[in-house]
């Protein structure tokens, strides 16, 4: 059971979990052992809230294919049990980071004080990189 919060828990049969052989450096061990994890979840079949399934669908992530299906390849640690539990913490923040609803931004104008010191540091700079000019003499 993946617990995403109080109400909502996705089980372990929603969610597809293979051992690969993980890339890069490790020398031979590399090419016998699988501790890399593949882990794929389908969102539409899944037992979420139809909230979570819209706003999930609605993300822009390179995990998310056009199906529906997130798909994470954990191989960080050498062992398959840390790969496996780092694959679904992240499957874990994924579906936590949209049940956040962002508060709508108001637009907000600068006062006439904000303008007004905005304007006399640019006229005070002005002045100081005028002052920078050629030395012409008055001779």
């Amino acid at each position: 059971m993946l617990i995403i919060s109080n109400n909502v828990s996705i089980p372990d049969t929603e969610i597809d979990l293979s051992a690969i052989r993980a890339q890069g450096a490790g020398g031979q061990n590399v090419n016998k052992v699988s501790s890399a994890i593949h882990l794929r979840f389908d969102i539409n079949a899944s037992s979420l809230p139809e909230f979570y399934k819209e706003r999930l669908l609605g993300l822009s992530d390179k995990r998310i294919t056009k199906d529906g299906i997130i798909i994470i390849k954990a191989q960080k640690y050498r062992t398959q049990e840390k790969n496996r539990d780092d694959a679904l913490e992240r499957l874990q923040e994924i579906i936590q980071s949209v049940s956040k609803v962002q508060r709508a931004r108001i637009a907000t104008r600068p006062s006439r004080s904000a303008k007004t010191r905005r304007v006399d540091s640019k006229t005070r700079r002005g002045k100081s990189k005028q002052l920078r000019g050629r030395v012409t003499s008055t001779d």
